[in-house]
């Protein structure tokens, strides 16, 4: 028999912007949705840390995230 001991998922997120808007519209609204994404995360109590969060040229962000996974013991991922 197996059991978990500790489990991390490692994620790389491209927040993109909306093309179908103004571009100073659509950095906002990209601004908006990565606060909104670590609202959830810290809503829902999941442990996370941001490695790196990187604004492009194009006013997009790309997050790397190492964060729980399913609830799962995260031993020393997060330490």
């Amino acid at each position: 028999m197996k059991r978990i001991k500790a489990a991390c998922i490692c994620q790389t997120l491209h927040f993109l912007l909306k093309e179908d808007v103004g571009h100073d519209y659509a950095v906002k609204l990209v601004n908006e949705e990565v606060e909104h994404y670590k609202q959830t995360l810290q809503r829902h109590r999941t442990q996370y840390k941001i490695l790196e969060e990187t604004i492009q040229p194009d006013g997009s962000i790309v997050m790397k995230i190492v964060k729980q996974y399913n609830q799962s013991p995260v031993g020393d991922y997060l330490t």
